[in-house]
């Protein structure tokens, strides 16, 4: 047989050129040049495929292939997008987009750092528009108010509650609204007990009078005071002590007058609930035999009072009607003491101030 001659490959083709015309003269500008025959050609970089432009072109050994761009798929020819959200990989809300997709979260969550889980938005820590408290919630959050205040319609503003306007009981004088509370004030002449009561201020105690030591007495009555005269006894009378006037028995003017007068005084609220013992008269001197009876000499016109006797020694100064106030009465409360055996009859006179406050309290 004849020898076999060893197969000699083809030379290469030499490079093609082009030639472009420039200032200079003709320039070549070259083209990559085919591969040799026995390596692999990657037709993907020399254009030399088929793929649809909305397809990638893969080379392979000796061949290549065309695929779709991740977030879609083929279908024939032609590469379509894939919807990611029929998979449900959002917690809340997806969004399709061409080759992609978005996850979103409802209002009050933002999206984790997995971007399709959703977490709990603090909206009390990112400003939220609550005018006092804020509180949290799963999702949201609600606004609160202090004490005092109530929650307006819109959810976020507070209001002042007007406290006094809900009861007319809340002060004993009267209710002050505030921002957030309330508060009670008393009239002039009162001070505050405690937080709703009112209480009379004792001027005579506090030294807040403007009485003379000397020749004045301070008297203290509801809602104010008065300064007496130390010496209020008159002609024929003469001043026996602080506030006792005697009438001698020597002398003829007080043969038809009150052996004595003494000086009383007490003050009443307004509105007193009748009928009411308000002062209680007490014979100072008990004589064998007598007889003592009391009674309203002057004072009393309109019949506001009238007198109770509980004993031979005692009566009680009742008052008939309610009283507005303020208002002052001096009343002459009377007791005759008589002996019948001996023929003897006497009289002393209680001049009693009473003062009519200007309230109830």
């Amino acid at each position: 047989s004849s020898p076999v001659s060893p197969t000699v490959p083809s030379p290469s083709p030499p490079p093609t050129l082009s030639l472009i015309v420039t200032s200079n003269g003709l320039c070549p500008i070259s083209k990559p040049s085919l591969p040799p025959t026995w390596a692999d050609m990657d037709e993907c970089e020399y254009e030399l495929h088929d793929c649809q432009p909305s397809q990638q072109c893969v080379n392979t050994p000796g061949g290549f292939h065309c695929q779709c761009p991740d977030g879609y798929r083929k279908i024939g020819t032609e590469c379509v997008d894939v919807d990611e959200c029929r998979y449900r990989y959002c917690q809340h809300r997806c969004v399709n987009s061409p080759g992609s997709f978005s996850c979103q979260c409802q209002s009050g969550f933002q999206l984790a750092s997995n971007n399709r889980s959703c977490v709990d938005v603090n909206e009390c820590e990112m400003g939220a528009p609550c005018e006092q408290r804020c509180f949290n919630t799963y999702g949201t959050f609600i606004c609160r108010c202090n004490q005092g205040y109530e929650l307006d319609p819109d959810g976020f503003t507070c209001n002042d509650i007007d406290e006094c306007s809900y009861s007319s009981y809340l002060c004993q004088f009267q209710c002050v609204n505030e921002p957030g509370r309330f508060s009670c004030a008393c009239p002039e002449g009162y001070q505050l007990l405690g937080t709703r009561l009112c209480q009379d201020i004792n001027e005579c105690e506090t030294g807040t009078h403007q009485c003379s030591s000397e020749s004045q007495n301070c008297v203290n009555f509801h809602g104010s005071y008065r300064c007496v005269e130390k010496n209020r006894c008159l002609e024929p009378y003469v001043q026996v002590s602080d506030n006792r006037c005697l009438c001698p028995a020597s002398t003829p003017l007080c043969r038809e007058q009150p052996s004595s007068i003494v000086h009383r005084y007490m003050s009443i609220t307004a509105d007193r609930s009748v009928p009411s013992d308000i002062f209680q008269i007490q014979a100072t001197s008990i004589y064998p035999g007598a007889y003592n009876t009391f009674q309203i000499r002057s004072g009393n016109e309109q019949g506001d009072f009238y007198i109770r006797q509980m004993n031979n020694l005692s009566a009680m100064l009742v008052l008939a009607r309610p009283l507005s106030g303020p208002r002052e009465f001096v009343l002459d409360l009377e007791m005759v003491t008589m002996n019948t055996l001996m023929s003897y009859r006497s009289s002393s006179v209680l001049r009693l101030t009473v003062f009519v406050g200007a309230h109830s309290f």
